[in-house]
């Protein structure tokens, strides 16, 4: 049996968790906030919010050098509680949030693939993470 490593980051966000639920689900939104790094952008997103829906966000070096579309199919959608999709290439993906009186706790947690070190992925989605977090604290 082939077991994939997980990876969970997180971040909690001072705002009310229907503007969290928004700006999470909102393709004008996550065209906002969904980067890892200042040189790279996320030009174009698609969110069919819905079990068996499909998304993607087209990631792109601002100078052109590389782009890939990250996209999966929807498992579960609790709004406000909890998405969980698998991505193309068969990853589990889960993230929670959860309301506390000061704001929202947002928990990703993710299939882990084998190009790139633990490492480097928890950093890169721990960065758009924080994207996120600034992005709709604003």
């Amino acid at each position: 049996m082939n077991t994939k490593e997980t990876i969970t980051v997180e971040t909690f966000v001072k705002v009310p968790i229907a503007k969290v639920w928004e700006f999470w689900t909102k393709p004008e939104h996550i065209t906002q906030w969904n980067n890892a790094s200042e040189d790279w952008q996320t030009t174009r997103a698609e969110n069919d919010l819905q079990i068996g829906g499909k998304f993607l966000s087209r990631m792109e070096a601002k100078d052109g050098s590389f782009g890939f579309d990250f996209e999966g199919i929807y498992d579960e959608v609790l709004t406000n509680e909890k998405i969980s999709f698998t991505l193309l290439d068969d990853r589990k993906v889960t993230i929670t949030f959860l309301q506390t009186d000061n704001g929202v706790l947002i928990t990703e947690t993710f299939e882990a693939e084998t190009e790139n070190t633990l490492e480097l992925q928890k950093f890169g989605w721990q960065a758009i993470l924080n994207n996120f977090k600034n992005y709709v604290e604003k």
